[in-house]
């Protein structure tokens, strides 16, 4: 829930459109949800603008398929990072549209419309070893509403690819090398 819907949930109630009780019933998992192994975040996107981020690695199959299924009640943006195919495909059981990228190791699900910008963030890499790194950084730029430009495989040994993207790299707002 972000400080929009906050406002429209208050509005609703002083319209009478919800009362005071179906109002607190949105609102009873802030500032957190307790899961019992995991606390989830829910007042996140109220502070910095975008919910938690599911870090899968150190977790089971059933842990992030149940986080997911918790956050799914929610109606936000899901980003699941260093994840596996396992967990994906448990995911994908409960949520038809999660999107899996597979060398990124990211599952994504958007539940949530997002104004993207006409500026965007450039992720330049050295090598093509760097990719499972750039498609994280994608997907997770992606999710949080931004415009994102891959520049790949432009090393010091291949100045002139380098030189040869140039134009992309300058016009970036944010530059994230690798």
């Amino acid at each position: 829930m972000d400080k929009e819907e906050i406002k429209i949930l208050l509005k609703s109630v002083k319209e009478n459109r919800i009362n005071v009780e179906e109002a607190l019933e949105k609102l009873e998992d802030l500032p957190f949800k307790d899961l019992g192994f995991a606390k989830i975040d829910n007042h996140r996107e109220i502070r910095v603008g975008y919910p938690e981020v599911i870090y899968c690695a150190g977790k089971t199959v059933d842990q992030v398929r149940y986080i997911v299924k918790f956050m799914l009640t929610k109606n936000i943006n899901i980003l699941g990072t260093r994840a596996n195919e396992e967990m994906y495909n448990a995911v994908r059981e409960i949520c038809i549209e999660a999107e899996y990228n597979k060398l990124g190791k990211t599952i994504t699900i958007r539940k949530k419309e997002q104004v993207i910008t006409d500026s965007y963030i450039a992720i330049v890499s050295a090598g093509t070893s760097d990719l499972p790194v750039v498609e994280e950084a994608y997907e997770t730029a992606k999710i949080l509403g931004n415009r994102v430009e891959k520049v790949i495989d432009v090393g010091v040994v291949g100045i002139h690819r380098l030189f040869a993207r140039l134009d992309v790299i300058r016009g970036a707002n944010i530059i994230n090398k690798l």
